[in-house]
């Protein structure tokens, strides 16, 4: 008996065991979703390769390309565009009444050979000799002059070697039944847009006359350069 009441008393004597739950895990907060990026077209693809070609498959197409334009005629008709997303942002459509062109051009500058001759340094006439007109838009008007039935819409680059550089020209028939029923480019047919390509009228032509530049630093070059220093409004 004394035993018992022993044991119930070291029993009392011990702390009571405690048990605890183990701690919940912390929910994160909720983010907010991120926005998702809109899907790339086909033609921004074809864009970011054409931006840099030396770092991307444009490189070895071009190189390709190089040794059969070299050996074609210097204006060859062609079915399809090199670079559909600058011809479609140009105005080209696959449709009738469009024509595609592409044009070797020569390309550098106009040094001319040291003179032997006795006269002043500034009289020489090697520097400082370039060109009114870029090479695009002298692409642009042979090409005209090749296809006189059409008018030229635009055009855009698609490569260049040493001693060439060449273009696709998009060109328009505006007496075409299906040009002349589409409001969106029939007005290639109206008077004043005859000889567009000679008079500087393309995207290329207006960049090359500074038509392109407004503000500070373009107050001369309208309506044109020459007409400012006329004092023609």
């Amino acid at each position: 008996m004394a035993d018992k009441e022993q044991k119930a008393k070291v029993a009392a004597a011990k702390p009571a065991k405690v048990v605890t739950k183990a701690a919940e895990p912390v929910q994160p907060a909720a983010q907010p979703a991120t926005p998702k990026k809109p899907a790339k077209s086909m033609y921004s693809y074809i864009k970011e390769a054409w931006d840099v070609p030396e770092d991307s498959y444009v490189d070895d197409l071009l190189w390709g390309r190089m040794i059969e334009w070299r050996a074609a005629n210097t204006v060859t008709r062609i079915d399809k565009p090199t670079r559909l997303d600058k011809a479609r942002a140009l105005g080209y459509r696959a449709k009738q009444g469009y024509v595609l062109a592409r044009i070797k051009v020569r390309r550098g500058g106009l040094r001319k050979r040291a003179i032997r001759g006795g006269r002043k340094a500034k009289r020489k006439g090697i520097l400082k000799i370039t060109m009114r007109k870029n090479i695009q838009r002298i692409a642009e008007e042979r090409v005209q002059k090749h296809f006189t039935n059409l008018e030229v819409l635009n055009s855009y680059w698609v490569g260049q070697d040493g001693k060439h550089k060449y273009y696709e020209v998009i060109l328009v028939d505006p007496d075409h039944p299906v040009i002349k029923s589409d409001p969106k480019i029939n007005w290639i047919g109206r008077n004043h847009m005859k000889g567009r390509a000679y008079r500087g009228l393309t995207s290329a032509g207006k960049r090359g006359r500074g038509l392109m530049n407004k503000g500070k630093g373009a107050e001369k070059a309208r309506p044109s350069v020459n007409a400012h220093g006329k004092g023609i409004k």
